[in-house]
């Protein structure tokens, strides 16, 4: 199932949930795109839609990253730079070497460092922790963890702290169940999804 269907369902939730507390206006939006953007979180793991939303365009930065060796070499070479020759060569070669692993997985990679690091600077625990979901989901292979009960039950309590946060009890079950959505429209009872998903990892990698 594709990123926008995951995202419409995640909506519904959302939207479900606020009709049934009776949610202000401004609660049914929270609520609404809690739901959404929840929905798409477990496919952190590849490059989807929430990936490409949360991470600049790796093209830029490997584009940006490359000219900067080649620059460094060329004033290297040209004596502009007052430092050995073998550093600025050495330095601009490890600039051009980097650019080559850049990639999409690499942005949410730093993603996930930058958002840790935001959450241990403004002590929001739900942030850090959400920031070391995103570094470790970046390093996953495809309907592993995060589509199982344990990256469920992971995000749940990250959302736990966020409703409690945001001093809002319906955001956790927005959160959990936009969640909860993604697992129950990638089993392979649903047409198309012959793949399934390993839901008991680690104890289990049978597929539902």
């Amino acid at each position: 199932m594709n990123g926008f269907a995951h995202s419409a369902i995640g909506f519904g939730v959302g939207f479900a949930i606020a009709e049934t507390s009776a949610a202000s206006p401004f609660e049914t939006v929270l609520l609404i795109s809690a739901g959404s953007l929840s929905a798409l979180v477990p496919d952190l793991d590849i490059n989807g839609k929430l990936t490409n939303r949360m991470t600049l365009p790796h093209q830029f930065l490997k584009t940006i990253t490359t000219v900067a060796g080649c620059l460094i070499i060329y004033l290297t070479l040209t004596h502009v730079l007052q430092i050995e020759m073998w550093q600025g060569i050495g330095l601009g070669v490890a600039l051009i070497g980097t650019a080559q692993w850049i990639s999409k997985r690499f942005m949410l990679s730093i993603t996930g460092m930058l958002i840790i690091a935001a959450g241990l600077f403004i002590s929001k625990i739900w942030l850090t922790l959400f920031g070391a979901y995103v570094l470790i989901a970046s390093f996953l292979s495809h309907r592993t963890y995060t589509h199982s009960l344990l990256g469920l039950g992971t995000f749940a309590c990250i959302a736990w702290l966020f409703s409690r946060d945001m001093n809002m009890n319906d955001l956790f079950f927005a959160c959990s169940f936009g969640y909860a959505s993604h697992l129950l429209a990638d089993m392979r009872w649903v047409p198309g999804n012959k793949k399934g998903i390993k839901l008991f990892l680690p104890l289990s990698k049978k597929s539902f």
